[in-house]
């Protein structure tokens, strides 16, 4: 609080992005976590921001109707104030400026959230996703790898986790070797296993190998990575970077693998652009987003020249070919980038869904996240721009992994068991810092920081509301959603994904995607389900009611036949219902005379109203005209059938 230099401004506009003439006036509050705009007149709708997902505040230069400031947010929320006093926006930017740059780890909103939750569910929430689990799922620890604690302290690589699988052949000092001579000491170590045919993804760091440079303890390790696949006698190191990058790294005393010293090696570049180049294109796809009323071509131009669909085809074209080498071929792939802990994990992760059926659904892609990207320390704090520091180490590297999940659900829909609303809530939670999943850039920062015990776990969160990421064209037993997915990589194939960038535009025009429709029609049927049971259960006591209503006369009839005696005192039918089920159903109790009107279905009750109504009876007592429904009269004796035909011929 003691940042916040003006708590509470009045008369402030907020203007619509797309159309400007459009503004709400209201009230702009700032609190410890929160950015508040409540409206003044009408629904007095209210908007919360938090500050942790202030991307950025620009306070632009003053005009006679106020002072505007801009708000842009991670999630791709633009906010347009406009501030009636200078003094009032100025206190306003420099709060917002500090507010959304904490210094500390403990300043961000995990760190006072605190949902309504028991001690139990507190303990419990953060072994939902467990990774030893998930390796045993891939029949892990065998003869072929083994669990390894070498790096149980961290010490030799403070980067990666305390528990790694290594090749069973592999000894410590082999691995001590390789992971000095790795950037970041991080050393081959297993990220996947196919326990159908052995191959396995590997991931590691560049080595440290300048342009002559060779470690024996290294070559030593990649020989044990391909003996632990006995059906093949090569494997595959794949350099995720472009090979002028790579090239121009070894200058610096790093570089990539020589084929030369590595034998039964295939070595293969990719082209994956690194973290400044994806940060600028997708600010200039962003910029594109935010044209007002563009051109068709002028939008078109600006996502071409961006090259933000050209950065996420090179993903996925890198991962389709990993995922063909382990699934189609059995070979082993080696991966990395430079130091292993972004290009690397986006196309392991990646890869591991065009292989597994099981990342393709809800928890498996929370366990995938939690081992590719948090297990081997994924940057988070550094790359989502949560504490202040050097903005050359905020780039989109995780939104880049989300959308190609989200171009694989675009062409294979009935493959995925989550629907785009599920990732862009991760998106969302990524940045939000509510949770303490993404806190910290490794393993070790998360411990220090004790988030086991001081926050609360997004995949518990998200686990518990499944039912609203739900995918109504998911089918298991579907061949989309069974073995390898082989999507297309040509560029006709990829689209713009208008649900995370432009979803909170107001003035567009709603949309709403298929899912989403598919899935307000299985509610809606469902609510109809639910009411057509009510409906029936409702029937049967009624039905319940009038054999006891039967049973009741029978047995007084029996006792005084005089009883049925009709009176011409309509005052005995108190009620329309009393009268209906009373006396128009119930006649002396002859079960084997069915046609006699003893008992009346629903249908034959509503159309005894409709037949009443329209012979002039009174709708407000609901008494029926006896002349026409008497149980006495002749045409109670009547077969019904002759009733139906004599009223049709009529």
């Amino acid at each position: 609080m003691e940042h916040i230099r003006l708590p509470k401004v009045q008369k402030v506009r907020l203007l619509d992005r797309v159309f400007p003439r459009r503004s709400s006036v209201g009230t702009l509050y700032l609190t410890a976590t929160h950015t508040i705009f409540v409206e003044s007149e009408g629904m007095r709708n209210e908007t919360w921001v938090l500050h942790s997902l202030v991307f950025g505040v620009e306070k632009h230069t003053s005009t006679p109707s106020g002072c505007p400031l801009l708000m842009r947010c991670k999630n791709f929320q633009v906010l347009y104030f406009v501030i009636p006093q200078e003094r009032e926006c100025h206190d306003v930017y420099v709060s917002l400026q500090r507010l959304a740059q904490p210094e500390r780890y403990e300043e961000l909103y995990c760190f006072s959230y605190k949902p309504n939750m028991d001690e139990n569910e507190k303990g419990q929430e953060w072994d939902f996703v467990n990774l030893r689990a998930e390796y045993s799922r891939m029949g892990l620890p065998n003869s072929l790898w083994k669990l390894s604690s070498v790096n149980r302290h961290y010490k030799v690589s403070d980067t990666y986790p305390a528990e790694l699988f290594v090749p069973e052949s592999t000894t410590p000092s082999v691995i001590a070797g390789s992971s000095k001579f790795r950037s970041r000491g991080r050393f081959p170590t297993l990220s996947y296993y196919s326990k159908d045919n052995h191959a396995a993804i590997c991931r590691s760091s560049q080595p440290l190998s300048g342009f002559s440079a060779r470690c024996l303890e290294d070559e030593q390790m990649l020989k044990a990575i391909l003996r632990s696949n006995p059906r093949r006698d090569f494997m595959y190191v794949v350099d995720t970077r472009p090979k002028l990058n790579a090239m121009a790294n070894r200058a610096a005393g790093k570089g990539y693998e020589n084929e030369d010293n590595y034998a039964h090696i295939k070595f293969q570049f990719v082209a994956i652009e690194n973290i400044h180049v994806m940060r600028n294109s997708q600010q200039k796809m962003l910029e594109v987003c935010e044209l007002r009323s563009p051109a068709m071509s002028d939008f078109l131009e600006g996502l071409e020249s961006s090259g933000w669909l050209k950065h996420i085809k090179a993903v996925l074209d890198a991962s389709v070919f990993i995922a063909k080498a382990v699934a189609e071929d059995g070979v082993s792939v080696l991966i990395h980038c430079s130091d292993g802990w972004d290009r690397t994990a986006q196309v392991c992760s990646v890869a591991c869904v065009l292989l597994e059926p099981y990342y393709r659904t809800i928890k498996g892609l929370m366990v995938l996240i939690e081992k590719d990207w948090v297990s081997f320390g994924h940057k988070f704090s550094h790359r989502c721009n949560h504490r202040v520091g050097d903005p050359k180490e905020v780039s989109p590297i995780i939104d880049q992994f989300l959308e190609c999940v989200w171009q694989l659900m675009e062409q294979f829909p009935c493959a995925f068991e989550f629907n785009e609303r599920f990732l862009i809530t991760i998106h969302s939670h990524i940045y939000s810092c509510q949770y303490g999943n993404f806190i910290g850039n490794n393993q070790r920062e998360r411990i220090e920081l004790g988030l086991c015990t001081r926050t609360h776990s997004l995949w518990s969160y998200l686990w518990s509301n499944r039912a609203d990421y739900a995918n109504p064209l998911y089918r298991p037993n579907h061949s989309q959603a069974q073995g390898l997915l082989r999507p297309s990589t040509a560029p006709c194939r990829f689209k713009f994904w208008r649900g995370l960038y432009n979803r909170f535009d107001r003035g567009m025009h709603p949309r709403q995607s298929v899912e989403d429709y598919l899935r307000a029609i299985q509610e809606e049927t469902q609510q109809l389900e639910e009411l057509l049971a009510s409906h029936k259960q409702k029937i049967a006591e009624l039905e319940e009611e009038q054999v006891w209503r039967c049973t009741r006369k029978a047995t007084t009839y029996d006792k005084s036949p005089t009883a049925w005696v009709v009176s011409n005192d309509l005052g005995l039918a108190n009620t329309p219902q009393d009268y209906t089920s009373g006396f128009l159903t119930s006649s002396p109790c002859q079960p084997k005379a069915p046609r006699s009107g003893l008992t009346l279905s629903p249908q034959d009750l509503n159309r005894t109203f409709d037949s009443n109504n329209s012979n002039g009876s009174d709708r407000e007592s609901g008494i029926a005209d006896l002349s026409c429904r008497s149980p006495f009269s002749e045409d109670s004796a009547r077969d019904q059938d002759s009733d139906d035909t004599a009223y049709s011929a009529a």
